[in-house]
């Protein structure tokens, strides 16, 4: 009962956010193969115990999304907690014969919850963030008696009356003279120069986009299958200098400790490296 009630909070942020990412980051990434024979569960048997299981392996991947909406002054727990509800639609729409990995396809199920929540919160974010800015937001208005901007008597009247300096009162009337822009652009705006100004286009960061990393990660374990490959058609001292020249991770091996070891000269250590490195490129070219 314990776990099953811990696999459910796991859906939803509590105060402790370093806790709840450290819990996410823990749970074990599925296979491709798991990953099919799960979906396959859900879209053809409508299994709820495999929709769990593919979202609570997938949450990762919403913090990692969440991470790049973090400058609207919107808690990093709400962001994350509407990506869920994106993940949990995305894993509900699944159709495992389209070839593709959930990560894939839920990408846009998560930002287009994260995005809906934005658009929600974005004008009274952007308007008043501060406590000063909050006064004011909701006594400036009375204290116009005109349409024009205050001028340097009456922005002073206005910041002694309520308690704020009078550069909070000037930034405060410039936010609210500012007019809202549509998340995504106006429909019949066909300047791409002023389509491209729209919040859709700047607000995201793709260092966190976690296609991109799965490939990176992708790409790595591909490179280290080729290095390991390429490293065995070396002869045995050949690659025993490689891997304490270049591979140790605790101290790089010094050519003349090497060539102690072999009981041959510095020179011909060094010699023998160039030759195994210009060997070990032709084989992961080739």
């Amino acid at each position: 009962m314990g776990s099953s009630v811990q696999r459910i909070e796991l859906l939803v942020p509590g105060r402790n956010l370093d806790a709840y990412i450290q819990a996410v980051s823990s749970i074990a990434v599925l296979s491709a193969e798991q990953e099919r024979e799960l979906a396959e569960r859900l879209y053809y048997q409508n299994d709820l115990e495999a929709a769990r299981q593919l979202v609570i392996s997938h949450l990762r991947f919403v913090v990692h999304i969440a991470r790049s909406y973090t400058g609207y002054g919107l808690p990093q727990s709400d962001l994350i907690q509407e990506g869920n509800v994106g993940l949990m639609k995305a894993a509900k729409r699944f159709n495992p014969e389209y070839g593709v990995r959930l990560v894939s396809f839920a990408v846009h199920w998560i930002k287009a919850e994260i995005h809906e929540f934005i658009l929600r919160n974005w004008r009274i974010v952007k308007v008043a963030t501060t406590k000063a800015q909050r006064k004011l937001f909701f006594n400036l208005r009375s204290n116009k008696k005109r349409l024009g901007w205050f001028s340097s008597a009456e922005a002073k009247a206005v910041a002694n009356d309520l308690g704020v300096d009078t550069t909070v009162v000037h930034e405060m009337e410039s936010r609210m003279a500012g007019q809202d822009t549509a998340f995504d652009g106006y429909a019949d705006d066909d300047s791409d120069s002023t389509s491209y100004q729209a919040p859709v286009h700047y607000i995201e960061d793709y260092r966190y986009d976690p296609a991109a990393q799965v490939e990176e990660l992708n790409g790595k374990e591909y490179s280290n299958r080729q290095l390991e490959s390429a490293l065995n058609n070396l002869d045995e001292r050949s690659r025993d200098i490689l891997k304490s020249r270049w591979l140790n991770e605790d101290k790089k091996t010094t050519l003349h400790e090497l060539a102690r070891r072999y009981s041959i000269s510095a020179e011909r250590i060094r010699q023998l490296e160039a030759n195994a490195l210009k060997k070990l490129k032709g084989y992961m070219v080739a």
